[in-house]
């Protein structure tokens, strides 16, 4: 088994709605378009394509979809998280049935768990599956967090080769304990060279989706030791990527999705349209940037 599911960059996908309920038409134009753009991964039902609101028969259809339309040119991830660790379990198993290359898997959110919880609540995911299986850390959203001493523990098992950290103030410690060939992403388009400084191997992003071929070409210049190019790029992305959160995700991305061309519908509730004046600042962003 490969130690890494991808270096570089991979998109969090928006998941596309209308009445009917995925938008598959304009999924398969996004998903080309982002190939087309130089990303080397994409993720499908994470966070940022709200899979928390589709039950499980849509959720794996999607993940069935996106390998499908993929065709193998680029690495397919599927979220499979849950806080119920069985529920975790068929998820991956359905996602590595109907051809999804890895999985990533969240932290279990609201009910928690200890340190040793999480070890066992991943590890059995891990057994269940044949696949390589991305960690996800994101204390802001479930109120948990993966110790690095924890994530060390995790690395040990043969098919848990990475981690999505969204905690930077650990990434250093996670980097230091674990080998050489267990990936750590950045969570966050906005440290996503802080992270590779230290040794992290590329990204998961949201502001991909709009901007895929400058987020590419942002990672791909640093590991190619361009550091001008690389820094450029960054600076260039930062203000807007900091749009794309001045409400929670994927509420602004999916807005900003639009002015690109792409009508990704509504967020499902309890997502509700922008407030006007936040939708104003990412318009602003978005049109000093050259989207509009």
């Amino acid at each position: 088994m490969s130690n890494e599911v991808f270096i570089g960059a991979a998109t969090a996908l928006v998941t596309p709605f209308n009445d009917d309920g995925v938008d598959f038409e304009t999924f398969g134009q996004i998903i080309d378009f982002q190939i087309n753009n130089g990303i080397d991964a994409l993720l499908v039902c994470g966070t940022t394509g709200e899979a928390s609101t589709m039950p499980d028969e849509e959720h794996i259809a999607t993940i069935k979809y996106v390998v499908e339309k993929t065709a193998k040119r680029v690495p397919v991830i599927a979220g499979t998280g849950s806080n119920d660790t069985g529920h975790a379990v068929y998820l991956s198993k359905k996602a590595r049935q109907v051809g999804a290359d890895a999985i990533l898997s969240v932290t279990p959110y609201y009910n928690k768990t200890t340190q040793n919880g999480l070890y066992e609540h991943f590890k059995l995911i891990a057994s269940s599956i044949d696949i390589p299986m991305i960690l996800y850390n994101v204390p802001t959203r479930t109120g948990l967090n993966i110790d690095p001493k924890t994530v060390q523990s995790l690395s040990k098992i043969e098919n848990i080769v990475g981690l999505k950290e969204c905690n930077l103030l650990q990434a250093a410690n996670v980097i230091s304990y674990v080998h050489d060939d267990f990936a750590v992403y950045s969570g966050n388009d906005t440290e996503v060279l802080q992270l590779m400084a230290i040794g992290g191997k590329g990204v998961i992003s949201v502001a991909s989706n709009v901007i895929p071929n400058d987020v590419s070409n942002m990672v791909k210049s640093w590991l190619r030791e361009d550091m001008k190019t690389a820094r450029e790029l960054y600076y260039k992305i930062l203000p807007f990527a900091e749009s794309l959160f001045v409400e929670v995700n994927p509420v602004p991305v999916k807005k900003a999705m639009s002015y690109i061309g792409f009508d990704c519908g509504k967020c499902r509730m309890p997502l509700v349209d922008m407030l006007p004046a936040n939708e104003d600042k990412l318009a602003a962003a978005a049109r000093k940037y050259g989207l509009l």
